[in-house]
């Protein structure tokens, strides 16, 4: 009962400070790629414009409008801090902040049917952005028609004078595309898109060894400007990058200074990202969630990265989650690929995850080189004894699985584990 009044408060409170404030808004939603697009889109426009973008994961019909209020940590179950919350709300509301932003660029997720229409309807975009529709939610929406039905929003709900923005290489982004009245801009890697991706290296340091960043160019409307993404190792976050610099020209922002704010762009938290591991070892951490078409290129990005002869590469993959009847089949899809790719030891984390460990013994993985854990703190030891000098450590998985203790096990300096990491608050921790 205290959930729905404080949801209804939020959404009165947030939908009047739109109306009052006027803002631009920049809406983004997907199956995958939802946040590193966000960050890809505000660390542009913040160049330009005052901006706001949703705080941590704030994109549900809680904390869509904590992030319009402008409060970064949620209550959660404390009367005075909600009390604090709508006095800050109301004072928006009678008094005029000169500094409220310009631009709110918030990501929206979806979890069940009818998510993105309620958070569209609180903030309705001047620009949408549909990254890529996979299975993701499976559980509750039962069919990839019914996640993209619902995606879709984001862009069936723009004026003609708005822009949808939209994923090229996905299909059943593309098949969506009529059904907007905005104007249609794209991105992606193949050819037809507006904003192309095309000549993607990875850069490695000569000290290290390891990846330094991505570079790649862009191709628009004849201009090929080359970009450089700086610690990025994952060719699918160029596309975050695209669509950044696609929404900076629905803002009058050309591609060269959208390419030159890039370059202060950081790898997220569990997106992906570098760290040093113990032994002098490289971990990719890629722990803040997981779904099959992202674990495929975390497989694929792993399978490129130059190690010495006698060092090796480690799939580490906990439970995929939400995925409902296609669990099995879809986590024995990701075992085959590990075996594919010739990735030389996996380790899994999770019941479901089994599925992908009888999968790759199958399709050709040595035994001996399958490891199967109920959890995560136990996997971590396992692989501290093993792994050595050289090695790549890919760990991913979905929220629930907790893999980022895996990540805590064996980094080389843990105490910045609240500074590399994801879930590190005390409510996650503790």
């Amino acid at each position: 009962m205290l959930k729905k009044t404080i949801q209804k408060l939020l959404h009165y409170f947030s939908k009047k400070i739109i109306l009052k404030y006027h803002p631009e808004i920049v809406g983004i939603t997907g199956s995958i790629g939802k946040t590193s697009t966000k960050e890809a889109v505000a660390m542009i426009l913040s160049t330009r414009f005052k901006i706001r973008s949703n705080y941590k994961n704030y994109n549900n019909e809680i904390g869509l409008p904590l992030t319009i209020i402008g409060v970064e940590k949620t209550p959660c179950k404390s009367i005075f801090g909600w009390l604090v919350v709508f006095v800050k709300a109301c004072a928006l509301l009678i008094l005029k902040n000169r500094n409220y932003p310009q631009v709110l660029v918030l990501e929206m997720g979806a979890d069940k049917p009818g998510d993105i229409e309620y958070l569209t309807g609180i903030a309705p975009c001047k620009v949408g952005v549909l990254t890529y529709i996979s299975h993701a939610h499976t559980e509750f929406f039962k069919t990839i028609n019914k996640i993209a039905q619902e995606k879709r929003v984001i862009i069936t709900h723009l004026k003609k004078e708005g822009f949808a923005v939209l994923n090229f290489d996905n299909p059943v982004v593309m098949e969506n595309a009529p059904k907007t009245k905005a104007q249609v801009l794209t991105y992606g890697f193949k050819e037809g898109a507006d904003y192309q991706a095309t000549d993607v290296n990875l850069i490695f340091d000569p000290q290290t060894g390891w990846p330094a960043g991505l570079n790649f160019k862009v191709l628009h409307q004849g201009s090929i400007v080359p970009v450089f993404l700086p610690g990025q190792v994952a060719e699918h976050l160029i596309y975050s990058a695209l669509a950044g610099i696609a929404v900076a020209g629905t803002f009058g922002i050309n591609i060269v200074e959208a390419v030159n704010a890039l370059r202060d762009l950081k790898p997220l938290a569990g997106h992906m990202r570098l760290i040093a591991g113990i032994k002098n070892t490289l971990i990719i951490d890629d722990t803040y969630n997981s779904s099959p078409d992202p674990s495929k290129s975390a497989l694929e990005t792993l399978t490129k990265i130059n190690i010495k002869h006698v060092a090796e590469r480690y799939a580490v993959l906990g439970d995929m989650l939400e995925l409902g009847a296609e669990t099995e089949n879809l986590h024995r899809e990701i075992g085959m690929r590990v075996a594919e790719h010739g990735i030389d030891f996996l380790i899994t984390v999770g019941e479901a995850s089994k599925h992908t460990a009888v999968s790759a013994r199958e399709a050709g993985l040595d035994e001996h080189r399958v490891a199967t854990f109920a959890d995560s703190a136990t996997a971590g030891k396992f692989l501290q004894d093993i792994i050595k000098e050289g090695d790549v450590i890919l760990v991913k998985g979905s929220q629930g699985a907790r893999m980022e203790k895996i990540v805590k096990e064996i980094m080389a300096e843990p105490l910045k584990s609240s500074e590399l990491l994801i879930r590190q608050e005390p409510e996650w921790v503790g």
